[in-house]
């Protein structure tokens, strides 16, 4: 039994690895692919909107299928549409094309994303759930953080060809698509009360989950996107390797910090944990605000960033199914859904206003704000609704 929970649990870590290098595989090399299809920053951003689209609406839909079929279905069929879309996107001639590929691609990432959740929810004993589930957090960090810091140099090597990127992401989709195929284990149906989907729609304990979704897995993924690109522009003297290193922090940082928090759940309480990260995520903001910021001080900002980004996910999701064990895929995919509002609206808006005012100072600020809100809310709204369990 236990070593089919550990085989469960590294399934779920390599789809989740796999689905997430398409967060950001378009990210680090951005600047190529501008110059490439003749697009501005703010267009640059659309494409991280079009795929969290798509992404957050396959949330849902997602859970409730894999309420239905159980996780593992889900994830197959998803995986194939990641990989499809990775294809498609090395077979384009313009930015328009470019953008319909991310598009597609995001209905997989979607799936996969509450397909996995979901399967470690189905395989994994109670008292191990924290823990498996900050794992597979963890790899979905990885992944985003992966791309940034090495796709660079795969392109680099292949003489700044961006299709090689693609096939990178593509080739890891693949590769994790044939090992759920023969290796991972079914997953059984859980049998629990049915709750209906409007009362979940308007549970404020679930918005409020959802809020901090929003500005903790949301805004690392929006920073993400411009990270690189502010890097580059700011310390122009850095090598690439330097500067991908370095950008890729806020996003690395949660492969030690979501299993961390979820041990910190019973020492702390699910609330306390949620605070104290959004107070770092708030700081780590107003820091890379600062004009003229140093190449040290811009690092301390990325760990703060990073540990305070990757601690509240274990919090979110454990809640999430505690509060709807019947339809625990639909109320994990609400909850995240709501989280990529914050990538739907912040990657086009932060390249917008850089490309208005020629500084990241003024998205810095607004981003630390609502981090700063969102915490204010969950210290004094709904006092009884994120429990310390």
């Amino acid at each position: 039994m236990e070593k089919e929970s550990s085989r469960n649990l590294w399934c779920a870590c390599l789809i989740a690895f796999a689905f997430s290098v398409n967060y950001t595989n378009h990210a680090p090399i951005a600047q190529i692919l501008m110059k490439a299809f003749s697009f501005d920053k703010a267009s640059a951003g659309l494409l991280t909107t079009g795929m969290f689209f798509t992404h957050a609406f396959m949330q849902i839909p997602g859970g409730m299928l894999g309420d239905k079929i159980g996780g593992r279905r889900v994830v197959i069929f998803a995986m194939s549409l990641v990989f499809l879309g990775n294809i498609g996107i090395t077979f384009s001639d313009n930015y328009t094309e470019l953008l319909i590929w991310k598009i597609i691609t995001g209905f997989g990432t979607g799936a996969s994303f509450i397909g996995g959740a979901k399967y470690i929810y189905q395989t994994t004993k109670t008292e191990k759930l924290h823990l498996y589930q900050g794992y597979y957090g963890a790899s979905v960090l990885f992944g985003s953080g992966f791309v940034i810091f090495c796709l660079p140099q795969i392109v680099a090597h292949f003489n700044n060809n961006w299709i090689y990127g693609f096939y990178t992401t593509a080739s890891i989709a693949l590769v994790a698509l044939i090992v759920w195929l023969f290796f991972a284990p079914s997953s059984h149906p859980d049998v629990h009360p049915h709750v209906k989907l409007t009362t979940m729609l308007f549970d404020k304990s679930l918005l409020l989950l959802g809020s901090v979704q929003m500005a903790s897995f949301g805004l690392s993924i929006v920073i993400g996107t411009w990270i690189t690109v502010l890097l580059k522009e700011n310390f122009k003297t850095l090598n690439g390797w330097e500067i991908s290193a370095v950008a890729s922090l806020i996003l690395i940082l949660g492969i030690f910090f979501r299993p961390l928090g979820g041990k910190l759940i019973p020492v702390f309480g699910i609330k306390k944990v949620i605070i104290f990260s959004l107070l770092m995520i708030t700081v780590g903001c107003f820091i890379l605000a600062i004009t003229n910021i140093s190449f040290p001080i811009a690092i301390v900002a990325l760990l703060i960033l990073g540990m305070g980004c990757g601690l509240p996910y274990v919090s979110v999701f454990t809640r999430a199914s505690q509060l709807f064990p019947g339809r625990v895929g639909v109320a994990m995919g609400l909850a995240n859904m709501l989280g990529m509002v914050m990538i739907l609206v912040g990657a086009p808006l932060v390249g917008k206003v850089k490309d208005m005012t020629n500084s990241y100072s003024s998205s810095f600020i607004v981003l630390g704000l609502f981090a700063l809100l969102i915490c204010v809310i969950n210290i004094f709204s709904y006092k009884n609704k994120i429990q310390n369990s």
